[in-house]
């Protein structure tokens, strides 16, 4: 095979994938992995995916690049509902509290919290204004909005006051977005602020599950905000790497695939 028909393939897993790793092209394509290395310096320069550790992903997952709310709502509706119907099992039919992280996917599971049947009342907390939006009304549940800055374009509250009002709280379990999970980085996100606030969320809550789909596999943003053995379980639909599912192991990570 010729290395301009390698750099097409390459280019078209990095876009349907979001990520390559180098041991994995050397196998498909039969080549060692120096050459795998060299066409991915060459599809660098010519801006086609961004290398990493161990592989390349696409150049517009920059570890500061960010998504809108309204552009997530768009993407993986499929994947998100069913992490969404995941994570709802995992919730005590009795009365109980949890925290609802920001992002669209927990957007998804506090649609399915509203249509609950015989539910007992549950106490749901989130920085959240859309997820509030959302609950608000519901006889179900008791809700309560942390304040703060409202971040335009996640629409969470972050800052000082958002971390400090989760200091007196212990829910039972945090359900937490992310939009990176990697071996040795843990999770992270590229805001600080909202950051901060996944912290706490993490640190105040006595079981911690993280939601994250395919794309999120692999991936590091900017700021770490837990560490692997911070997290109970981690819902996906992805496949994980043997580098990811080792270091989940190690820290006893329920992992649940939808």
């Amino acid at each position: 095979m010729f290395a301009e028909e390698r750099h097409q393939l390459i280019t078209s897993l990095v876009s349907s994938h979001g990520r390559v790793s180098v041991t994995d092209l050397a196998e498909r394509f039969d080549i060692t992995t120096e050459t795998v290395r060299r066409d991915l310096a060459t599809l660098e320069a010519d801006g086609v995916l961004r290398r990493v550790h161990g592989g390349a992903v696409s150049a517009d997952r920059s570890s500061t690049i960010e998504a809108n709310i309204s552009e997530r709502l768009e993407r993986g509706q499929e994947a998100k509902q069913r992490l969404a119907r995941a994570a709802l099992k995992l919730i005590p039919a009795g009365a109980g509290s949890i925290i609802l992280d920001a992002g669209s996917t927990t957007g998804a599971l506090a649609e399915l919290l509203t249509d609950r049947p015989n539910a007992a009342s549950l106490a749901v907390i989130t920085s959240a204004v859309p997820i509030a939006a959302t609950l608000a009304g519901n006889n179900n549940i008791a809700l309560e909005l942390l304040g703060g800055r409202v971040r335009g374009l996640t629409r969470a509250a972050v800052g000082h006051s958002t971390v400090e009002a989760l200091r007196s709280l212990r829910p039972d379990i945090a359900f937490i977005g992310t939009n990176g999970i990697a071996a040795d980085f843990g999770l992270s996100t590229p805001d600080p602020e909202e950051a901060a606030v996944k912290a706490a969320m993490v640190r105040a809550a006595q079981r911690v599950v993280v939601l994250a789909d395919a794309s999120k596999l692999g991936t590091e943003a900017l700021v770490q905000f837990a560490s692997l053995d911070q997290i109970d379980a981690l819902i996906t639909d992805g496949t994980l790497s043997p580098e990811l599912a080792s270091a989940l192991a190690e820290a006893q990570v329920e992992v649940v695939l939808v």
